[in-house]
C-alpha cells in the first residue's frame, strides 16, 4: 500500500509499524498516550500538556508525534523549545531519523543537503515558507521573528530554569513570548515533570506568588504518574513493584513525588528531622593485615569527605569539613565534621591554616579525596591543601568542586533518600558541635541561621563514596607502614 493510500493511517499504527521496524514492542502505556494525542489533535484542540513520570518514553513519543503530522501536512512548521538548545536538538535529530526511516515518510526526506541539519530540517513540501519543518531553540535563545504552526514546550522546566524566584519568572516571561510565534490557530504542546512547588504545570492557582488562574490555564491536561490509584505500576513490564520501591529508596520521598508521581512539591514545607539519625559510638579501625578499615564490626569500602570553606569575621559563615563513610550494606556513617578555627597568634595566614587542618584530618581518617567547594574565595583553596597535604604526608588526592544549584534544593536532596531510608548514622560525638542545632532550626528558603555543617555533609552525601582499595594498595603508603591496628580518634574541640 503506498503512502498516498495510507494517509489516514492513525497515530498509534504509525507508532506501531516503527517499533516494529526497531524489534521493539508497544506498551499500553505509550498506546494510552498516543490515543489522547491523536484525539486531542483531531478534537481541535490547541493547548495540551502531557505530564509522565521519568523515563516514562514522553519525548519519544511526542517526537514519534511530531514525525506522523509532518507525514498527514508536510507543510506544517514546528518550533520546539527545551531548557537548553542540546535538549531541543535531541528531539529535532530523533524526528529526522524517523522520517528517514519510518516506512510511510522516506518519501519526505529533501535532495538538498542544506535542508537537513542538525538542529533543523525542512521536508519536501508544496508550499515555498521561509520557517523550516522542524527548528530547535532554547527557552532562553532569540526567537523573535520565528513563525510555527506548533510548539512543543519538552522539558521547559528543569532545577535550572526554576530553582529560584527570579528563574521561574524569567521562564515564564520568555513563555509567554510563544503566543508571538504561533500562526493563527495554532497548536502549543508542553511535556515535562514538575520540579517546584511554583510550577508552571501547577493545577491549583498560587496565591503567594499572586497567581488567580493556573500559569497553563485552559490546557487539555494527561497526566501519568508511575502509579495508579490503586498504587499498581502503569508499566509493570518495565517497572516492577520492587524497581519502583528501589527507585523511591535511591530517589527519597520529595524527588519521587515529583518526578515519579508529578506532585508540585513545596520545598519551604522540608524539614530535617534529627530524629531520624540513628547514632553510633563506634571507632574507625584501621586493620593492617586485612588492609580494611572498619567501623564496630561493619567493614568500610568507600569515603567522602567534602570541604566548605569559608573567611572572614566572627558571626559569618564557618568552614566546615564532613567525613562520611560508607560499609557494604549501603549505609553511610558520618564520623567526623571540623568546624575550623583560626588562631589570631599563628604567623600562617588563615587560609594555610585551615588547610593544615583539613589536611591532618586526611591523614587521620585515611581518606582517599577531598573535594574543595571553589565558589568565590575557594578558588585558591586546592593548590594550598595539596601543599599542606604533602607536609602532613598524607596520600590524598584534591578534587575541585563548583556548587551552582540552589542550597536549600541542595541540602535536601542530599539527605532526603538516605534519612528516609534509615541509612545515616551519626557518630556521637557530633552531638557536641553545631551539626544537630542547624538541623533543628534549618528552614528551606527561611532559615536566617547557618546551615555550613548541613552544606557539607550533604556535599559528602552527594560524592560517589572512593573505594579505600583503589588508593591503599597491600602494603599501604609510607605513613601507613608498620601501624597495625590504629584507632582515629573522633571527638574535637569546636
Amino acid at each position: 500500500m503506498s503512502e498516498y493510500a495510507m494517509k489516514d493511517t492513525d497515530f498509534r499504527l504509525f507508532i506501531v509499524l516503527w517499533n516494529q521496524q526497531q524489534n521493539m514492542k508497544t506498551p499500553h502505556l505509550h498506546m494510552k498516550i498516543a490515543h489522547w494525542l491523536e484525539e486531542r489533535w483531531k478534537s481541535g484542540d490547541k493547548a495540551l500538556l502531557l505530564m509522565a513520570f521519568r523515563s516514562a518514553g514522553k519525548s519519544t513519543l511526542v517526537g514519534l508525534f511530531c514525525a506522523w503530522l509532518i507525514y498527514r501536512d508536510p507543510n506544517l512548521r514546528i518550533l520546539v523549545l527545551a531548557a537548553d538548545f542540546t535538549l531541543a536538538k535531541k528531539m529535532v535529530r530523533n524526528v529526522k531519523r524517523i522520517i528517514e526511516r519510518h516506512p510511510l515518510t522516506t518519501h519526505l526526506k529533501p535532495a538538498r543537503a542544506d535542508q537537513w541539519a542538525s538542529d533543523r530540517f525542512t521536508v519536501q513540501r508544496m508550499l515555498e515558507l521561509r520557517d523550516p519543518s522542524m527548528m530547535a531553540k532554547g527557552v532562553g535563545s532569540n526567537i523573535t521573528g520565528s513563525r510555527a504552526d506548533i510548539v512543543i514546550c519538552d522539558d521547559v522546566e528543569v532545577p535550572n530554569t526554576c530553582d529560584s524566584a527570579e528563574k521561574r519568572v524569567d521562564l515564564r516571561e520568555r513563555l509567554a513570548e510563544i503566543s508571538y510565534v504561533l500562526s493563527v490557530g495554532g497548536t502549543q504542546l508542553y511535556v515535562g515533570t514538575p520540579h517546584h512547588f511554583f510550577s508552571i504545570y501547577a493545577d491549583i492557582p498560587r496565591k503567594e506568588i499572586g497567581e488567580e488562574l493556573v500559569f497553563l490555564d485552559g490546557f487539555e491536561r494527561l497526566s501519568l504518574p508511575i502509579l495508579d490509584e490503586q498504587g499498581n505500576s502503569v508499566w509493570p513490564e518495565r517497572y516492577s513493584d520492587a524497581d519502583i520501591a528501589q527507585i523511591k529508596r535511591s530517589a527519597g520521598p520529595n524527588k519521587f513525588d515529583s518526578q515519579m508521581m508529578l506532585k508540585s512539591i513545596n520545598i519551604m514545607e522540608g524539614r530535617l528531622n534529627p530524629d531520624l539519625l540513628r547514632y553510633y559510638d563506634a571507632p574507625l579501625e584501621y586493620a593492617k593485615e586485612m588492609n580494611t578499615l572498619y567501623i564496630g564490626q561493619h567493614k568500610i569500602v568507600g569515603a567522602s569527605c567534602w570541604w566548605d570553606p569559608a573567611f572572614g569575621k566572627a558571626g559569618g559563615d564557618n568552614s566546615v569539613v564532613a567525613v562520611l563513610f560508607g560499609d557494604e550494606g549501603g549505609n553511610y556513617y558520618l564520623h567526623h565534621i571540623a568546624y575550623l578555627t583560626i588562631d589570631e597568634n599563628d604567623d600562617i595566614d588563615e587560609a594555610s591554616q585551615q588547610a593544615r587542618q583539613v589536611a591532618n584530618i586526611a591523614k587521620e581518617f585515611y581518606l582517599p579525596s577531598i573535594a574543595v567547594e571553589i565558589n568565590g574565595i575557594g578558588r585558591f583553596l586546592p593548590n594550598i591543601l595539596r601543599n599542606a597535604l604533602v607536609k602532613a604526608r598524607a596520600p590524598c588526592r584534591v578534587r575541585d568542586v563548583s556548587s551552582s544549584r540552589n542550597k536549600d534544593i541542595r541540602i535536601l536532596e542530599g539527605f532526603d533518600a538516605v534519612m528516609a531510608a534509615g541509612r545515616l548514622y551519626v557518630h556521637e560525638n557530633i552531638a557536641k558541635t553545631p551539626f544537630i542545632m542547624e538541623m533543628r532550626e534549618w528552614r528551606p528558603g527561611k532559615s536566617k541561621g547557618h546551615d555550613d555543617g548541613l552544606d557539607a555533609v550533604a556535599g559528602a552525601l552527594s560524592l560517589q563514596p572512593d573505594r579505600m582499595e583503589r588508593l591503599y594498595p597491600q602494603g599501604g603508603h609510607s605513613w601507613m607502614k608498620g601501624a597495625g591496628a590504629h584507632t582515629a580518634k573522633s571527638d574535637f574541640d569546636v
